[in-house]
């Protein structure tokens, strides 16, 4: 019990600082995936990877659109399902980041890469 005790006290505070400044908003699976360059990325990716949120507003065929890259690839999209509430806030300037959180190998697309959504608190 007392180690435990001693290893909280003596984690850096910038440790902490990550611990506490970031939210979980939702955990979502990759959309269009098969469609860009996740399927040749998908070896070289690795659960705790941090994703890119991208707001596409003037996207074409949903204005609620948030990109999601990897390492500056295009990987697919946040499902229209789930993007109405971060292409909200994400207009509302809210810092967002993605992480991946599952890699799945398969045949079905929508199981290959589960990612969930940050929100992350800039006042540090």
């Amino acid at each position: 019990m007392w180690r435990l005790a001693w290893l909280l006290i003596a984690w850096p505070a910038s440790v902490w600082a990550e611990v506490e400044s970031q939210v979980i908003l939702q955990t979502s699976p990759l959309a269009g995936f098969q469609y860009h360059a996740g399927r040749a990325l998908f070896p070289l990716m690795q659960v705790g990877d941090r994703l890119q949120l991208i707001r596409e507003s003037d996207n074409p065929y949903d204005a609620q659109a948030v990109r999601v890259e990897w390492r500056g690839a295009m990987i697919g999209y946040a499902p229209r399902a789930d993007n109405v509430d971060l292409a909200r806030l994400m207009d509302r300037g809210t810092q967002v980041e993605g992480r991946i959180v599952n890699l799945q190998k398969g045949r079905n697309p929508w199981r290959r890469v589960l990612f969930e959504v940050l929100v992350v608190d800039d006042r540090q």
